[in-house]
């Protein structure tokens, strides 16, 4: 290995996108990816247990489609991208029985108004808990099931760990698009060209504050000295010490790691053994409105793609006892939580059937599914990502970027903004 402009340390979005604003400068940049795989948390396995079919087991959308720099790189490619918000149907329960007309009006005018509610609480009283909006709404029968969708279903956390700040600055909006073969697949097929990407290779040190700003990274394979360097892993590696930095590094950077913990998601599919279908068409997703603020929401959708299996998603909390219990107790818990709306039916139709469980608390070089904000620390992302060593020694991913958080296109955007200020470090 020889030494190089920039080092970046992870293959994930972030490291590809820094990689390739490099590249694009005509800068030598080197890759280096702890796994045997690029793409990190956008991931497309190809499951037994599912029939083979392409799986996304970590990211699955391009959110904000409108915005989305994923979204031109795809289409200049000729890659097929699904609008999931159009070929989705949508199937809300209460109880065993699926709400009238009435209800799912009602329930679509709760969510601007308890957005309202958490801008107006944030604006006269600053940060708080996302928990504490639902706890203004004693009256609103739709707050808690709001809650649950925007605390621990779409951000991995429990509600009362959350800071509702983070949840308002990140709030996306726009469309919904799949890439066909999933966005694990269409990473390794279009975001590698021209890379120097060493796989298998975990860097276990970093010596930043060299002469000129050098930095220096050590791997089992050797050391590689660089005038500039991109660390991306997740907060949750940073948080563990498992990379080790020398020096140590800013108090601003290690308050900023610890204010933006790892939620997690857990993806639960579960694969029918006969024809029945629950009476729910192709591609359809199903919630519950829950009964009280702080009860577990666990989101279905059912028969994917025209596939024969369904998959729940459960968060926060919940998914981390899960994790901690085994994967019988999670497929048991999908089970029951579909018993709920569709009865015995459930276990005819599921039971003995394969099932598939994701892991990534498990994962040693992710440790979670991605980060949050805590109570009071909105501007963390902000201060993680604020140059070291003049811009000599960068930190990137979905944890740095305020808008895209949590996703595909906020990793890539922070890695390319990153790539920005090394470059501009080692031409000062």
């Amino acid at each position: 290995m020889t030494d190089t402009h920039v080092v970046i340390v992870g293959a994930g979005l972030a490291g590809l996108g820094a990689a390739a604003a490099c590249r694009d400068a005509g800068r030598r940049a080197l890759v280096l990816e702890a796994s045997g795989r690029v793409g990190g948390r956008a991931w497309t396995d190809y499951p037994a247990a599912l029939g083979g079919v392409w799986f996304d087991m970590g990211a699955v959308w391009f959110h904000d489609a409108e915005h989305n720099p994923m979204v031109p790189i795809a289409r200049a490619a000729g890659d097929t991208l699904l609008r999931s918000d159009e070929i989705r149907q949508e199937r809300t329960f209460i109880g065993g029985r699926p709400a009238t007309d009435a209800e799912l009006n009602a329930y679509a005018r709760a969510w601007p108004s308890y957005e309202a509610k958490a801008e107006s609480i944030l604006a006269a009283e600053g940060d708080v808990a996302l928990a504490e909006v639902t706890r203004r709404l004693p009256d609103d029968p739709w707050a808690a099931t709001i809650e649950a969708w925007e605390g621990p279903v779409i951000c991995a956390v429990d509600a009362d760990r959350f800071s509702a700040r983070d949840w308002r600055r990140n709030a996306l909006g726009g469309s919904n698009l799949v890439p066909d073969g999933g966005i694990g697949a269409f990473v390794q097929r279009r975001l590698t060209k021209g890379l120097d990407i060493r796989l298998n290779t975990k860097v276990t040190r970093v010596r930043w504050g060299g002469r000129n700003g050098q930095v220096t990274v050590e791997t089992a394979s050797g050391s590689i000295t660089a005038e500039a360097c991109i660390v991306t892993v997740s907060t949750g590696v940073l948080a563990s010490g498992a990379l080790a930095f020398e020096p140590a590094l800013p108090a601003k950077v290690t308050d900023a790691v610890h204010a933006l913990p790892m939620g997690l998601a857990m993806k639960v599919a579960l694969r029918a053994i006969g024809t029945d279908r629950l009476d729910l068409p192709m591609h359809c997703s199903v919630d519950r409105i829950l009964e009280r603020q702080g009860e577990p929401l666990m989101p279905f959708q059912c028969w994917p793609f025209g596939r024969d299996y369904v998959q729940g998603w459960i968060g926060g909390s919940v998914a981390w006892d899960l994790a901690r219990t085994g994967e019988a107790a999670a497929v048991d818990y999908a089970l029951s939580y579909l018993r709920k709306a569709f009865g015995g039916r459930v276990d005819r139709l599921f039971a003995g059937g394969a099932s598939l469980v994701t892991h990534w608390d498990a994962d040693p070089l992710v440790r979670g599914a991605y980060c949050y904000a805590i109570p009071g620390s909105a501007m963390a992302r902000d201060r993680l990502a604020e140059p070291v060593a003049g811009g000599h020694l960068m930190f990137a991913g979905e944890a740095c970027h305020v808008g895209f958080a949590g996703t595909v296109a906020g990793a890539w955007i922070s890695g390319q903004s990153a790539a920005g200020q090394a470059l501009a470090a080692i031409a000062a």
